[in-house]
């Protein structure tokens, strides 16, 4: 049966070969729309949330601020500053919580050679570099606990910097940089990453030692920030709201005063670019949609003149005894194969482009458009939803014009000029 059917439809591809081109053309044009379309999308969705991401992975910043409400008898617009004890309180109180850091910062000048280079330094602890997606390269590390706890004068630095203090072509881990006249031996050296958000610039230009060691160095007593990632993201908004409450006892503010603590959340944010790539996908996927109905109605308008213009041939096989599903089969299978044929050469005419996208090289390091914007991807379910897609359209091109021709009856049909 399946080999009849598609010799049936090599034979009448021959036979209007340049009108099936133009079907399959058209069906090919479409499904490469969609596709390209949805991938470009899903592309842009994927870079935004990693660039997201290279900021902060499924973290908190939580900052001091300004109270503005009164509360106790105490007035508002009191500044609420965070100290480093306040980061195991948190911990003590908050069982959602499955890293945290204290943060300090400020800029300082970093010195190899004779040129000295200004840049921000963070003193943190280890747990601090998953968070924040700060990666070392292979030979390097980054901190550790013995580093905390032994004060040590150990330095991780951005790729950049590195380059700029150390210069290019030598082995950056084991050399001493002066940080503010100070000797520290350099122990790591940042991946390169892409990053959407930062304060006091790129983490490929920053430098990150011990927090006790920057504490002694600098006798910093204010935390610049406190890092938290939740143990379960979808306890986010509980763990903000913990924060405060907890917060609120120690340096009595209102637990609903929002403007007491400053929250940046990579995790609301990680949510909004999703729903906001979903978005633009499924928006390009219905321009992509309509341009597949489209070719759609070109195929249904063929097989309307093929059954037309085989009136005949109809007549004659019924007189034969064809039944009515044999003809509506063969005419529904030659729509569906129609389909399939012109998108199959869509996708891989979609493959192709997508591999092309990927040759063009991005931003080193940096957030662009081509970085942004140059990385499609054809994800599986696409390809299963376009091929659903292709053979329904080709069962709806096919079913009306074989239902149409099926009922006429084998004597009017032989009659028919």
């Amino acid at each position: 049966m399946l080999t009849t059917l598609l010799q049936d439809f090599w034979f009448n591809l021959r036979q209007q070969k340049t009108r099936a081109l133009l079907t399959i053309s058209a069906v090919a044009w479409g499904t490469l729309t969609i596709v390209l379309l949805v991938a470009f999308g899903d592309g842009l969705g994927t870079s935004l949330v990693k660039s997201m991401r290279g900021a902060g992975n499924q973290m908190m910043l939580v900052f001091g601020g300004e109270t503005n409400m009164e509360f106790n008898g105490l007035p508002k617009a009191r500044e609420i500053s965070l100290h480093e004890d306040d980061v195991k309180i948190l911990l003590d109180a908050i069982p959602y919580i499955s890293a945290a850091s204290p943060t300090y910062g400020r800029g300082v000048n970093l010195k190899y050679g004779k040129d000295p280079k200004n840049t921000f330094c963070e003193g943190v602890n280890p747990d601090f570099g998953d968070m924040r997606s700060m990666y070392p390269m292979e030979g390097g590390r980054f901190l550790s606990t013995k580093d905390i706890a032994e004060k040590r004068n150990v330095l991780v630095l951005g790729p950049d910097i590195a380059k700029d203090v150390i210069g290019e072509g030598v082995e950056p881990i084991g050399k001493v940089v002066f940080v503010n006249d100070l000797p520290f031996t350099v122990v790591g050296i940042l991946q390169r990453k892409k990053q959407m958000g930062m304060s006091n610039g790129p983490d490929n230009r920053r430098a990150v030692v011990p927090y006790t060691t920057f504490q002694q160095m600098f006798g910093a007593k204010r935390l610049r920030s406190i890092a938290i990632r939740p143990s379960d993201p979808l306890k986010q908004e509980l763990v903000k709201s913990l924060i405060y409450s907890t917060l609120s006892k120690k340096y009595q503010f209102h637990p609903e005063d929002a403007r007491a603590l400053g929250v940046w959340d990579f995790i609301e944010g990680e949510k909004q670019i999703g729903i906001m790539a979903l978005g633009i996908q499924l928006f390009l996927g219905l321009i992509g949609l309509m341009t597949l109905i489209v070719a759609g109605v070109g195929i249904a308008n063929i097989m309307y003149i093929a059954v037309k213009e085989r009136t005949k041939e109809i007549g004659l096989r019924k007189a034969l005894g064809a039944r009515r599903f044999h003809i509506v089969g063969q005419f529904v299978s030659e729509a569906i194969l129609l389909s399939l044929c012109g998108g199959l050469i869509g996708v891989l005419f979609s493959w192709g482009i997508v591999r092309l996208a990927w040759m063009v090289p991005a931003g080193n390091g940096t957030v662009d458009p081509i970085s942004l914007l140059a990385r499609p991807i054809i994800a599986p379910w696409l390809l299963i939803i376009v091929t659903g897609l292709l053979s329904f359209i080709g069962l709806m091109a096919g079913y009306f014009p074989a239902r149409r021709a099926a009922v006429v009856e084998a004597a009017e049909s032989l009659r028919y000029e």
